[in-house]
């Protein structure tokens, strides 16, 4: 007999910025929006993924299998804006004549924008009798 994997996969956005997110978020007791949203818009955002995804607030750490990155996905986020953007901050800086026009920190000034810093992409994998028990309309 053949076996099923069942997998589930979400893709974060920034549904949560449109004006309709926005208005419902305003209406709603909780001044929240439940539009999903996987796009990390702050530090302290990121720091909260983290505790989620590696089950800090519930000790079950040992469900949790990193295959890529490390156990603090700050200092994997921080990392990435180093690889990818130090040179060209660099350069921009060398441009600069203006010492406040400098960059200092490309993360903590993307921090301070209004532009996502990271965006979530979760891959769930388990065999169909792990699923099977599982209700498909909870988060």
């Amino acid at each position: 007999m053949e076996q099923e994997l069942a997998y589930s996969f979400h893709l974060g956005s920034d549904k949560n910025k449109s004006k309709l997110a926005k208005k419902v978020a305003k209406e709603n007791l909780s001044g929240t929006t439940s539009l999903a949203n996987n796009a990390i818009q702050n530090a302290k955002d990121l720091s909260d993924v983290n505790k989620h995804n590696l089950r800090d607030y519930d000790n079950h750490k040992e469900l949790i299998r990193t295959i890529y990155g490390t156990d603090d996905i700050v200092d994997d986020v921080k990392q990435v804006y180093l690889d990818e953007f130090e040179e060209s901050r660099l350069e921009y800086n060398k441009k600069q004549t203006r010492e406040d026009r400098k960059i200092k920190d490309y993360f903590k000034k993307v921090c301070k924008s209004q532009n996502d810093i990271a965006c979530e992409i979760i891959i769930e994998l388990g065999d169909m009798d792990f699923w099977n028990d599982k209700d498909k309309n909870t988060d």
